[in-house]
């Protein structure tokens, strides 16, 4: 396993950086905004979680990823990360759950929809600030329960 391991860091870059990595003014977005690209970087660390720890078929991929991509699991999620956002990354926290939004899921509470839009809205903040190594730190403080 250790074998693996060292091969795998030997193929892949020591510092990951965004995708489309082009210059982007994030003080310029508001909450709805930074929890939009949030929302899918938070899908593809859950879904490269999966497909690296999970044997099993596409489908049942997909249930999993469902599952803890919902508005319930990332308000859990979120008040477990509380005590551990930097005052930035609260400030984004507070500004996304207190964001108006017209859309909320019949499958979640509007107190679980603003909890998991803050949650979002943080992973979009990090993401674009390219803090990349914090979003690893924040989704492995929270992966204990996904």
């Amino acid at each position: 396993m250790d074998t693996l391991k060292n091969e795998r860091d030997l193929n892949f870059p020591a510092k990951a950086q965004r995708l489309y990595n082009e210059d982007c003014d994030v003080r310029q977005l508001n909450p709805l905004q930074l929890a939009f690209i949030g929302d899918v970087v938070f899908e593809i660390f859950v879904r490269e979680q999966l497909i690296c720890c999970a044997l099993c078929s596409v489908n049942n991929l997909h249930k999993k990823t469902v599952d803890r991509v919902c508005c319930k699991s990332q308000s859990i999620y979120s008040e477990k990360l509380i005590p551990i956002l930097t005052q930035e990354e609260l400030e984004i926290f507070r500004k996304g759950k207190n964001a108006h939004t017209k859309n909320i899921p019949k499958n979640a509470s509007t107190h679980q929809y603003h909890n998991a839009t803050g949650l979002e809205a943080v992973f979009g903040y990090l993401y674009l600030k390219g803090k990349i190594d914090r979003l690893r730190e924040i989704f492995n403080f929270i992966s204990n329960d996904i």
